[in-house]
């Protein structure tokens, strides 16, 4: 059984590389077919694709999935047009393929560049968000990359329905069917075989819980661009707008819970504690959140639980906001260091000074100022769609659009020149 699965795992594997070699040279025309054409596919074949995601979603409950990953599960509250839109909108996008960049003239006239071409095949191993089959097979195949998707079993149905309109659309408009594989089994074993198929993958890119993001890290045997948990941050600074502070936290935390960009942590500079904490508190008690609060944060909010060391780096994903009280812009950006996972981090500020400070000292993938945090997404970002958020520094940091699933090799031009 076990040399089965190894057998179809490679199987996908090399189709998808088989077919990176004719997506590679595929006019932008083509791939913009069928992004438009699986926006149409996508939108006639709706009722089917949300009966799939109710029975993932059903399925998930009587197994006792928490709470967060059943949300994340959903294609509803407008994730299903966001997801409809961004084909439309990859589609809009210039295509990077092909262009040539950072073009210069040495002294003996050769013409040196650099030209953006595909990765190759990535594999996307994630979990819950079904939307993210759509999402990370548009910009792949946009980029020129085929792409083998993994998605979790608790998302086994909707993914298998999506990608089944993902490969008919490539039917239709002549683009390689195999540019687009998803997974068809649920065994976690398969992901082991997938980790080491490095002859056929250029890259992993792993999307989900921090178990399973390390398993990832630590096992392949391909190149890996994590994108890990989301400890985000809102810094509430001394000359902060009650009312400001109240909406951005409000926003930042109840928007989405169950994402990577939601808020998780709270810090308020003393000066400003007893000023606006009261009106983001109030806000927020009304929307039921529990929050974890230091010893001064309990005093200006009674009904708040102390904070255990954990809460400062934890990603609830959930109704929890940890909150602390800080001395000062310093202290704030050492507590985003030490327990932030350099994923989205904004200041609130009426000071010009401290906002260029947030933005030069905050080293995260997204930092903000007087903004949620839910603008940390692709789509927001006018990427059309993200494949995900790396929070690792090399290759792509941040939201990751097409550029991001480029890479780019030199071009050398010249007329008989030698290297004598």
């Amino acid at each position: 059984m076990a040399q089965e699965l190894r057998e179809q795992v490679e199987t996908i594997c090399r189709a998808a590389r088989e077919a990176s070699w004719t997506l590679a040279s595929l006019p932008t025309a083509t791939k913009d077919a069928w992004l438009l054409r699986t926006a149409e596919r996508l939108e006639a074949a709706r009722p089917t694709i949300l009966e799939a995601n109710e029975r993932d979603i059903e399925e998930s409950k009587a197994k006792g999935l928490a709470a967060p990953m059943v949300r994340r599960l959903s294609l509803e509250d407008g994730k299903w047009e966001n997801m409809v839109d961004g084909l439309r909108q990859v589609a809009a996008l210039r295509d990077p393929v092909g262009e040539i960049t950072d073009s210069i003239v040495r002294p003996n006239g050769l013409r040196v560049g650099r030209m953006r071409i595909p990765l190759g095949v990535i594999a996307m191993i994630y979990e819950s968000r079904p939307n993210v089959t759509v999402d990370a097979g548009a910009l792949c195949v946009k980029a020129g990359n085929a792409v083998v998707l993994r998605g979790g079993s608790e998302a086994f149905h909707s993914n298998r329905a999506l990608g089944a309109e993902l490969r008919a659309a490539a039917a239709d408009v002549g683009l390689p069917e195999d540019a687009v594989q998803t997974m068809p089994t649920t065994s976690r074993d398969a992901i082991d075989h997938l980790l080491k198929m490095d002859r056929y993958l250029n890259l992993i890119i792993p999307r989900g819980g921090s178990a399973l993001v390390r398993k990832v890290m630590h096992e392949s045997a391909i190149p890996v661009l994590a994108h890990d948990e989301g400890v985000c941050h809102v810094f509430l600074d001394a000359s902060a707008d009650a009312e400001m502070s109240a909406e951005i936290v409000r926003d930042s935390k109840i928007r989405q819970m169950a994402v990577c960009n939601a808020l998780e942590t709270l810090l308020c500079h003393r000066d400003a504690a007893r000023r606006v904490l009261p009106t983001v508190f109030k806000r927020l008690q009304e929307d039921g959140v529990e929050i974890r609060g230091c010893p001064e944060t309990c005093e200006i909010f009674p009904e708040g639980v102390p904070a255990r060391e954990a809460d400062w780096g934890e990603e609830f994903l959930d109704k929890i906001l940890a909150v602390k009280v800080v001395d000062d812009l310093d202290a704030a950006v050492d507590h985003v260091q030490r327990f932030g996972s350099e994923h989205t981090d904004v200041i609130v500020t009426n000071d010009y000074a401290a906002s260029q400070e947030w933005l030069r000292r905050v080293n995260s993938s997204t930092v903000g100022v007087n903004c949620s945090t839910a603008f940390s997404d692709g789509y927001r970002l006018g990427l059309g769609a993200e494949i995900g958020v790396s929070t690792s520094k090399l290759h792509a940091f941040g939201p990751m659009g097409l550029e991001g699933l480029t890479t780019r090799k030199f071009v050398v031009q010249g007329d008989g020149q030698l290297r004598e």
